[in-house]
């Protein structure tokens, strides 16, 4: 054999070798890329069905999937180790005679398979406090109560209407089973329209009993003739058609506090120093222009959702404008959040800032017992600006001057 040959051979032998070096290594490690990819990919899905989690399903489940009243909860460790088949059937298809519908888009639902297979690994390996953050965050945190107490005074006046046992009972059965959907007093919410409607009001009895009874297909309205009697879902449909009659705040919104995080928290401060503190004071202690919001009293006197309402709507007559069309919920939520942890340290009475307009060195000055309302910078920069022109009004005259016609030389 000659000498190339022996070397292309040599060559040929290190070249396998290595060859199948690689290929043992590649074979080795080969689990644990696969395990590294469905791990991210795992990682990924959860991400995902957090938001989905938070967009769809919190309303009914709850902030951490710890469930609302009647609604169950999603974690505990019977669903951790149920069947991936089953879980996934039940997301896409709903569950019959329950508020639970149908979210496939083959059913009429708004997910794919693969946003609901993404649910299925939220429900199975996700973390359900970082969820709970994940609902805070995006604003979408459920407020509506589940259950509400009827006024005791107006419940008793309803009594003095006309069948006004059966009114009282109506709303008992709507404080317990309507109210988280329907909203306080049947005005409605973002899951169910208003019932307290004359539209809805003046519908027919059997059309009004027929949709409590078997519930409206594609929407979350269940139906309740396995849960209420013929004799509650009658009192109900009389509750609707004689809504008129019953006063206002008959079954009242609760004190729901707005829930947080620390990046909610540090967004609504965020939020509140671009927006909010010119007029109200860079602490809430107020100004000339807008009131103290960090005083013991309106905290302590004003529900959550009663300043995320002002903060959305505005106070028509003041100069407090409508927030909703320029932030989101989430930021409006972020905001009273944020006031909201004023509220252990608030003072009796704030003292409110001077200004609320105009410069930072203005608005902001200190306020003495003796001060007459003269800043003295503002008279330094009204003396020097007339310094300025007085300067240069003589440069110009004498500037005229110097430029005069020259006499001939002789």
């Amino acid at each position: 054999m000659s000498r190339s040959a022996r070397v292309e051979l040599a060559v040929g032998f290190v070249a396998t070798a290595v060859i199948l070096a690689g290929l043992t290594f590649a074979i080795a490690r080969e689990p644990a890329r696969l395990d590294t990819a469905q791990a991210q990919l795992l990682e990924s899905q959860v991400d995902d069905a957090m938001t989905l989690y938070a967009q769809n399903c919190a309303v009914c489940h709850g902030l951490a999937g710890e469930g609302i009243a009647a609604t169950p909860a999603l974690d505990n460790d019977g669903l951790r180790g149920a069947d991936e088949d089953t879980l996934t059937k039940t997301i896409a298809r709903g569950r019959f005679d329950t508020a639970m519908p149908a979210w496939s888009l083959d059913d009429g639902g708004p997910l794919s398979d693969y946003q609901i297979a993404e649910l299925v690994a939220l429900i199975r390996f996700g973390d359900w406090s970082k969820t709970k953050d994940r609902v805070v965050d995006l604003g979408l945190a459920p407020l509506v109560p589940f259950s509400a107490d009827p006024d005791p005074a107006i419940f008793e006046q309803v009594g003095d209407l006309p069948d006004g046992a059966t009114l009282q009972k109506a709303i008992t059965l709507y404080a317990t089973n309507c109210v988280a959907c329907h909203g306080p007093d049947g005005l409605g919410t973002s899951l169910a329209p208003a019932l307290n409607d004359p539209t809805v009001g003046t519908k027919p009895s059997d059309e009004l009993t027929r949709t409590i009874s078997l519930g409206s297909p594609g929407t979350l309205m269940a139906a309740w003739q396995s849960t209420l009697t013929s004799e509650e879902i009658d009192a109900l449909t009389t509750l609707i058609q004689r809504w008129d009659e019953i006063p206002a705040g008959a079954i009242p919104a609760p004190d729901v506090p707005i829930p947080t995080t620390e990046e909610s928290l540090a967004l609504g401060e965020t939020l509140f120093a671009q927006n909010c503190s010119r007029c109200h004071g860079p602490e809430g202690q107020g100004t000339p222009r807008a009131p103290a919001l960090n005083v013991k009293g309106f905290l302590a006197e004003t529900s959550d959702l009663a300043i995320q309402q002002i903060v959305t709507l505005g106070v028509p007559g003041t100069p407090m404008p409508a927030w909703g069309d320029r932030m989101t919920d989430a930021e409006i939520q972020a905001i009273v959040g944020f006031i909201r942890t004023w509220e252990p340290s608030a003072p009796e009475v704030a003292t409110p800032v001077r200004g609320g307009g105009g410069p930072p060195w203005l608005r902001a000055a200190p306020q003495s017992p003796t001060d007459t309302g003269t800043d003295w910078r503002a008279l330094l920069l009204v003396f020097s600006v007339f310094l300025v022109g007085a300067a240069a009004v003589i440069g110009g005259y004498l500037g005229l001057q110097g430029d005069g016609p020259k006499q001939p030389a002789e």
